[in-house]
């Protein structure tokens, strides 16, 4: 009330002065003096009013909590700092109350709690002693009190501030002067008494509390503080957000807008800020409710006439220097940037100048004093944005020198940049070039190495074979060690497409019965591990050869034992699933080698192997030990399907009609029809891939599907056949093109693959036959057909011999053989021994050594009933055959002579007795005993075989009465390939006859199928197969036995008539 009466009176006083003169003494008293008195108590007056109300204006409110719900807080506490000559600075007493000790602290805590608290009754009276302040008292209202609080600073928003129709800052609608205040100049500037008790009267605020205060949801405003924005210039001058706190972080948080403003914050999502106007600064709207005393600055530049920046500069007068400072930094930013236009908030200004905070000489980087300078403006938003757009920074003053500088500095280091990539890249390339360089040196000097150590394998291998040759007759004479290795040195795509290779390699363990010579010891190396029982098995087997000799089973074991060994190499544990040959891995099991020259070592010996590789004879050159086989690459020249009918070619035997060496389709199709031409008499073709093995790439055709079938054979059936093969080319013309017509035709759609586990389609066999090469082959054109195979040795000496000979016995298809009759009863020994002799002497020729076996097929001619013989497969190494023979032949205690095909087995020696009176019967007797025939399956293989243990399973034939008879040398005897798998094995039946053996192999095999397999679980087999062949076998064999009683009657009954009528 006392600051009402005193501005009333001097306004009244001044209204009087202005309409009197007054005289004393006669002199006219100086008014004007007078009434520059009376001003400048006004202005103190309104200077002590104006610092009174931003004291008041400026006092700490109440608002309720509106912070995260997980993470709080505190606010910074803006404190009100008066005029520096009229006021106590404050901050000396911050730094008193913050430096206290423990009861200090909790006392001055105490008292800015309650100054923060102007509801509270003893807040007054601490304004009051600390800053010398007297506040109106204040009451709170009832409605106020909100549940949770925190304490937040700011201004307090009087009546003149209400939002009208939710318009922006810069639009608020300016107070209007009215005329007494316009005539009284500056005096107007002074407020009413009534505006004075309307400003002092302080308002709580009421903030809603916030909806959306979960983490996940941020707003706008606080998303903008996140990111950072680096404009730099070659000045020096950096402008970005800073990442924890921006333009509108200096606030505290406000509450929910309203309809309106929510409105109007979309729309400018929506279309983005509003852009200054760089052509009329005068359009743009002036803030009239904001800011009292605000001031424009266009272009970069402040007029020092204009009104509103004079009324600013006369407010502020008394720090001026300081604002000045702050102004000049301001200008240069608005400078650097071509800003059209801005408004500067004044009071704001000044306040964060009289705070100190704008002090950017510190330390703490340019970019928070830009933004500090920025949120001076009341347009800061536009300011902003026109900022941030790109370029803008070098549309200013000195723009185009900055922008060049940008330019040629970008340039530079683009030139920098490539020339140092294309450097790097040339390091790259130099540095890659040489690692290739490196790695090709050290692969030629590894090939090279690899080269040369296969020669020196290859010279000492030629060395010893002719050792071997020349001492041949001694070392078979003499004591010695033969080291079986059964590799297949077959290459690596053969290999990997074989199932069980491993178990393959070692389906002749049978090589062991060679001891049955007393000079011989065997060393045997298993591609598998074998368990306790296999091994079990075998030593108490080849423990019968003396019970067999004397034809006593109650005889005592041999030592056998001492004279063979089993040896498993070491790299069987690591390379286990990789398929690689026997001889690889004894080539890198450096502990079983040494093994086996420890058992050699002063010995005679030599290696046998199975199909020759180059490891067979790296293990032969490490061992030191000559090997009895051919060379492996003369072994890829002559192993193949094409390799063995250069061969026959050469020794001159009778091959079937064919073409070899066939790698084209168009090869194929001629080929073929050519043949077909020419041999019209056969019904059909083979087709074998070069690489196979035991009937796997086999494909048969059947000519009768050929539509001009007919036709050709009437022209075929108007010749004779020699005379069709001799007649001129012209005959035969016309039908070798029309077959040739329908060839492809005629393949794609009645050609078979044999196995059609390996080739499903024709197409696939096809694409094989094609890539590796075949033959083509014609099927004997006869009802009755056996193939027999031979084992031959071609002996280093030079010398051909025959080790077995038997019929085949086939599996699933009549050209997979599974099993064999020994001997064989199908060709005459003598043209047997003469096609043996003609191609193993062809053999020789071609430096082919050691064991090698050969296929035939016998058949009736059906034009003159006479037999015919084909060569028609040559396969270089040790079969399964010849290791079946040397059980057999272990287990019989006999010899097979193959030049007469017969298997003698000598009589028991307790049946020879030196009774002359019971010679002649004996030799009956002898000669009806000796003579024996097997029956050998190499591998037949029953999936339910692995669910039983081998104990089981002897057991099991015991029961059934499988078993062999010692004293009559006749029976069933097993080998066994592994003793993890056990899906496979060799079974031999010997009998005084061959039906007999037929009949017992047929039996077993029914015997163990049904022991084994369930009325749900038949497994996968080749039983039935084998039992139907031979069933056919049997049928074939009595009828011969038919014939030839019959021929024997006709001969005896013809002897009879002539020795009736001598005449």
């Amino acid at each position: 009330m006392f600051m009402e009466k005193v501005q009333d009176d001097l306004r009244q006083l001044k209204k009087s002065l202005v309409r009197m003169t007054v005289h004393e003494n006669g002199q006219i008293v100086d008014i004007q003096a007078l009434d520059a008195a009376i001003s400048r108590t006004e202005n103190g007056i309104r200077r002590h009013a104006e610092e009174y109300l931003k004291t008041v204006n400026n006092q700490v409110l109440t608002l309720p909590c509106i912070e995260e719900p997980e993470k709080t807080a505190t606010a910074k506490l803006v404190k009100w700092q008066p005029r520096f000559e009229t006021i106590p600075n404050t901050r000396h007493q911050k730094r008193q109350i913050s430096g206290a000790f423990l009861g200090g602290k909790h006392k001055s805590a105490f008292t800015m709690h309650l100054l923060n608290n102007p509801f509270h009754p003893k807040n007054k009276e601490l304004v009051h002693q600390n800053y010398g302040i007297q506040l109106p008292l204040l009451h709170k209202r009832a409605g106020a009190t909100v549940g949770t609080q925190r304490v937040v600073a700011g201004p307090t928003v009087g009546s003149l501030a209400v939002v009208q129709g939710g318009l922006p800052k810069h639009l608020y609608p300016k107070t209007p002067l009215t005329e007494e205040d316009t005539n009284a100049g500056f005096a107007g500037l002074i407020p009413s008494a009534a505006d004075l008790k309307t400003l002092v009267q302080p308002k709580a605020v009421h903030l809603q509390k916030r909806e959306d205060s979960g983490p996940a949801k941020m707003d706008v405003s606080e998303k903008a503080c996140k990111w950072e924005m680096d404009v730099s210039r070659e000045d020096g001058m950096a402008l970005g957000w800073s990442t924890t706190a921006g333009l509108t972080s200096r606030s505290t948080r406000t509450p929910p807008p309203s309809a309106a403003s929510i409105s109007s914050d979309n729309r400018v999502l929506t279309h983005g800020f509003a852009r200054l106007s760089p052509l009329n600064p005068q359009n743009v709207p002036m803030s009239t409710a904001v800011s009292k005393y605000p001031f424009n600055i266009v272009e970069g530049q402040i007029d020092p006439g204009a009104s509103d920046y004079c009324r600013f500069q006369m407010q502020y007068c008394l720090c001026w220097g300081a604002i000045v400072e702050a102004l000049d930094q301001l200008q240069q930013i608005l400078l650097d940037f071509a800003m059209p236009v801005a408004r500067v908030c004044g009071e704001r200004l000044a306040a964060w100048v009289q705070s100190g905070e704008l002090d950017w000489r510190g330390g703490r980087g340019r970019c928070t004093h830009v933004e500090k300078l920025l949120s001076m403006l009341e347009n800061k938003d536009e300011v902003w944005e026109l900022m941030c757009q790109p370029g803008q920074c070098y549309k200013g003053s000195g723009g185009h020198q900055a922008a060049a500088v940008r330019i040629q500095t970008c340039w530079r280091r683009y030139s920098a940049h490539a020339a140092y990539m294309l450097q790097l890249w040339r390091k790259w390339a130099a540095q890659t070039i040489a690692m290739c360089l490196l790695k090709h040196a050290r692969l030629n000097h590894l090939r090279k190495s690899l080269q040369a150590s296969r020669l020196r394998h290859l010279e000492n291998y030629r060395i010893r074979a002719e050792g071997l040759a020349a001492n041949w007759k001694h070392i078979t004479s003499a004591k010695r060690t033969i080291i079986h290795v059964p590799s297949l040195g077959y290459t690596q795509h053969q290999r990997l497409r074989l199932r069980g290779f491993d178990i393959l390699q070692n389906t002749q363990m049978c090589r062991l019965c060679d001891i049955r010579e007393e000079n011989v010891e065997v060393i045997y190396v298993s591609p598998v591990s074998l368990g306790e029982d296999v091994l079990q098995y075998y030593t108490n087997l080849l423990g019968l050869q003396a019970a067999v000799e004397l034809g006593d089973a109650s005889a005592a074991h041999t030592q056998c034992a001492k004279r063979f060994t089993i040896l498993m190499p070491e790299a069987l544990e690591f390379f286990s699933r990789q398929n690689m040959c026997l001889a690889s891995l004894l080539k890198y099991s450096p502990q079983t080698l040494k093994r086996i020259k420890n058992l050699i070592q002063g010995k005679l010996a030599y290696m046998i192997g199975g199909f020759p590789h180059v490891d067979d004879l790296a293990v032969a050159d490490e061992l030191e030990v000559p090997f009895l086989g051919t060379e492996p690459a003369v072994a890829q020249l002559y192993g193949t399907k094409s390799g063995g009918k250069r061969i026959f070619s050469s020794a001159g035997v009778n091959m079937p009609p064919g073409k070899w060496d066939v790698y084209t389709l168009e090869q194929l199709h001629e080929g073929l029809a050519q043949l077909m031409t020419e041999h019209m008499e056969v019904q059909r073709w083979l087709f074998k891939i070069d690489g196979e093995i035991g009937g796997r790439g086999t494909a048969y055709c059947d000519v009768c599907h050929l539509r001009c079938h007919t036709w050709a054979q009437e022209e075929f059936n108007c010749h004779r056949p020699k005379l069709w093969r001799m007649s001129l080319a012209q005959v035969r013309v016309p039908v070798i093109v029309k077959i040739l017509e329908e060839v492809p035709y005629l393949l794609a759609s009645y050609a078979r693959p044999v196995n059609m586990s390996c080739y499903p389609t024709w197409a696939s066999f096809l694409e094989h036959f094609l890539r590796e090469g075949g033959v083509i082959e014609a099927y004997p054109p006869s009802d009755s057909v056996t193939c027999l195979t031979v084992d031959l040795l071609v002996e280093p000496g030079g010398d051909v011999r025959m080790l077995s000979c038997g019929d085949q016995l086939h599996g699933p298809s009549s050209l997979e053989v599974v099993g064999c009759t020994m001997p064989q009863t199908s060709i005459c020994p003598d043209v047997l021994h003469s096609i043996c002799t003609r191609v193993g002497q062809a053999c020789q020729k071609r430096s082919i050594m050691g064991h090698l076996s050969l296929d035939l097929v016998s058949f009736l001619e059906p034009s003159n009933l006479q037999q015919q013989v084909w060569a028609i497969d040559l396969d270089l190494g040790y079969r399964n055959q010849l290791a079946m023979t040397q059980l057999t032949l272990m287990m019989t205690g006999g010899t097979l002579d193959c030049l007469t095909s017969k298997l003698e087995v000598p009589p028991p020696v307790k049946e020879v007795k030196p009774i002359v009176r019971q010679a002649r019967l004996k030799s009956k007797a002898r000669t009806s005993v000796t003579s024996r025939f097997a029956v050998m399956g190499t591998r037949i293989t029953h999936t339910n075989l692995s669910l039983v243990y081998y104990e089981i399973f002897f057991l099991m034939c015991e029961a059934q009465g499988i078993g062999y008879d010692v004293k009559a040398r006749k029976g069933t005897v097993f080998a066994l390939h592994d003793s993890r798998d056990r899906r496979s094995l060799g079974m031999l039946t010997i009998s005084e006859h061959l039906q007999g053996a037929l009949l017992t192999f047929a039996r077993n095999l029914s015997v163990i199928h049904q022991e084994t397999s369930g009325p749900n679980m038949h497994g996968t087999n080749n039983f039935k197969d084998l039992i139907k062949d031979i069933e056919e076998v049997l049928g074939m064999t009595i009828q011969n036995q038919t014939k030839s009683q019959e021929k024997e009657e006709e001969i005896t009954t013809a002897a009879t008539e002539q020795s009736d009528n001598p005449e």
